[in-house]
């Protein structure tokens, strides 16, 4: 018969290995859409003339940009030769199907073929997508498309420099309307010392999982394990909400909407990280096992699921990409080494348990 503390073990790794499929579905399905990260930096520098109530910022590490019309009237977006493209105002979002803009940004390579009814000649074919005033697409114009970057970035990738100015032209009536802004390349980081300090910190945490459990050391051990686990619970709750600040509509309600679903996984994580280490630091039955469990979900969907912020300039999360690589690398360092140093237990545990087909009865 299998020792319980051997099933829980077996339990962990069946746990991570599904999470870790679980984990790759997203990102097969939303492609380049959703971005990692990137090196090229795009930011809207102002909206000529300046209408109080509409509002442009670039959101998903620059792969989108967004626009909110508050204003009153309409605004049309206008297509890359000038045809009616998008158009947002309180009676929602609507997009034009005759625009070849529509199909085209429907991806961020802008590789959707286009359809016979596409003609931005024709008279326009309104479609509404949207109830809201707020509008996210992917515009060529902010983007660099190229398989290669810019001779002069190639020239000198290690310097901040300007790859252009852009402009994507509006419409409020017949009053002409521009957002502006800038196209830059920032040179990526070295994720040489992340990787340093993240599998130091796991060799140091999973460590903790070689102290004798029946001891006093084994105790505070085990203490010392939950309250870091715990504090990449928080790490992992910080670029949850850092992320649907990225990626959610404006103001607390496009935040929740997004956290409770785009990041539900990642959110649900590192609550389950906190709640984990609450638990060991309790000193609760089991504590053994609910910290490998925690920890592995805690590895892959707060920090494998983000490896590639470790290497590119521009996160997909809102705040300082350094903050954003300290986050991830806490969640790498403590989500591991929970789950090094449950697993260690859980065998010490197992092999101090007498089975009990070789107990005899006196």
């Amino acid at each position: 018969m299998i020792p319980a503390p051997l099933r829980r073990a077996g339990l962990v790794v069946a746990v991570a290995a599904t999470a870790l499929l679980a984990l790759a579905a997203p990102a097969a399905a939303h492609g380049a859409d959703a971005p990692d990260g990137t090196d090229y930096r795009g930011a809207v520098t102002g909206v000529s003339p300046d209408r109080p109530g509409l509002t442009a910022r670039m959101v998903e590490a620059g792969a989108r940009l967004e626009l909110t019309n508050r204003t009153g009237p309409d605004v049309t977006v206008l297509g890359y030769s000038g045809e009616p493209y998008l158009r947002i105002g309180p009676g929602g979002v609507f997009e034009n199907r005759r625009s070849p803009a529509t199909w085209l940004n429907r991806t961020l390579a802008a590789e959707t073929r286009l359809p016979a009814e596409a003609d931005p000649a024709a008279p326009p074919d309104w479609r509404r997508i949207d109830d809201g005033p707020t509008a996210r697409w992917h515009d060529q114009r902010t983007l660099w498309r190229g398989d290669v970057p810019p001779a002069a970035v190639a020239a000198a990738p290690d310097r901040e420099q300007r790859v252009r100015d852009w402009v994507v032209p509006l419409r409020a009536g017949t009053e002409p309307i521009e957002v502006r802004g800038t196209l830059d390349w920032v040179p990526p980081p070295d994720p040489y010392p992340w990787w340093v300090a993240a599998t130091l910190g796991f060799l140091v945490i999973g460590a903790a999982g070689l102290v004798p459990g029946g001891t006093t050391a084994g105790v505070r051990a085990l203490r010392a394990v939950g309250g870091l686990l715990a504090l990449g619970g928080v790490a992992a709750v910080t670029l949850t909400v850092g992320r649907a600040l990225d990626t959610g509509g404006p103001g607390f309600g496009g935040l929740l909407a997004e956290l409770v679903t785009g990041q539900v996984w990642t959110l649900l994580t590192g609550l389950g990280a906190l709640a984990a280490g609450g638990y060991a630091l309790a000193r609760r039955p089991a504590a053994d096992f609910t910290l490998a469990l925690a920890g592995a979900c805690l590895t892959l969907f707060a920090g494998v699921s983000n490896l590639a912020v470790l290497s590119r300039s521009v996160p997909p999360a809102a705040g300082p990409a350094g903050l954003v690589r300290v986050l991830v690398a806490l969640a790498l360092a403590t989500g591991a080494g929970a789950v090094a140093a449950g697993l260690l237990r859980l065998r010490t545990t197992a092999r101090t348990t007498p089975h009990p087909h070789l107990t005899r009865t006196p």
